[in-house]
C-alpha cells in the first residue's frame, strides 16, 4: 500500500514537472510581472507608470494605496518644481524620524531621543522640513504622523534604494 501511494505521488509530481517545463515562456513572465501585466491591459497612449501597496505598520495601522500616471505627462512636467519633497528626505535625521513615526513613535520627546538630537531646536528644524513637504503632519500637540496618502509612496521611494532581495527586473 505504501509503495502504491509513493508511486502515485511520484507520478503526480512528474506530471506537474512536465506541465511546468512545457509551459510557454510568457507564463513565467506573466507570473513574475503580474502587476505589469495588469497595467498593460489598461495602457493608453505612450505608457503609464503605476505604484501600489498594502502595508500593515508595526503599530497596527493598515494602509492601501495605488497611484498611476501617464508617462508623457511625467516627461513633460517641470521636475525642478517638485524638488522640495525629495530635498526634505535628503537628510539622515529626517529619514530616521520618518522611520520612527511609521514604527509607532509619535511624540516629539520620543522622536528627539530616537534621532539622538541634543536640542528641541534641532528636532523642530527637521520636523518643519518634513511637515512643509507633507511627509509628516501634526496630529496634536507635539505628536506627528505620516499622512495616510504618503505612507505607501514613501515606502515606494525607499524601495528604489534600500536592498530587500525582492526586486524583479525586466527590459
Amino acid at each position: 500500500m505504501a509503495d502504491e501511494s509513493l508511486d502515485e505521488r511520484v507520478a503526480a509530481l512528474e506530471e506537474r514537472v512536465t506541465r511546468l517545463e512545457s509551459a510557454p515562456p510568457e507564463a513565467d513572465r506573466d507570473e513574475v510581472f503580474w502587476a505589469l501585466e495588469g497595467l498593460r491591459r489598461r495602457l493608453t497612449g505612450q505608457g503609464q507608470v503605476l505604484f501600489t501597496g498594502a502595508v500593515d505598520l508595526p503599530n497596527g495601522e493598515h494602509y492601501e494605496w495605488q497611484q498611476g500616471a501617464a508617462a508623457h505627462g511625467l516627461l513633460d512636467a517641470d521636475w525642478s518644481q517638485h524638488a522640495a519633497p525629495y530635498a526634505a528626505l535628503g537628510h539622515p535625521v529626517r529619514l530616521t524620524l520618518l522611520r520612527a513615526v511609521l514604527r509607532g513613535t509619535r511624540s516629539a520627546a520620543e522622536l528627539q531621543e530616537t534621532a539622538g538630537l541634543n536640542t528641541t531646536g534641532q528636532l523642530y528644524h527637521h520636523l518643519k522640513q518634513l511637515t512643509a513637504a507633507s511627509w509628516l503632519q501634526a496630529e496634536g500637540r507635539g505628536h506627528y504622523q505620516v499622512p495616510p496618502g504618503r505612507v505607501v509612496p514613501l515606502l515606494v521611494l525607499l524601495s528604489t534604494v534600500v536592498p530587500t532581495g525582492n526586486r524583479t527586473t525586466g527590459e
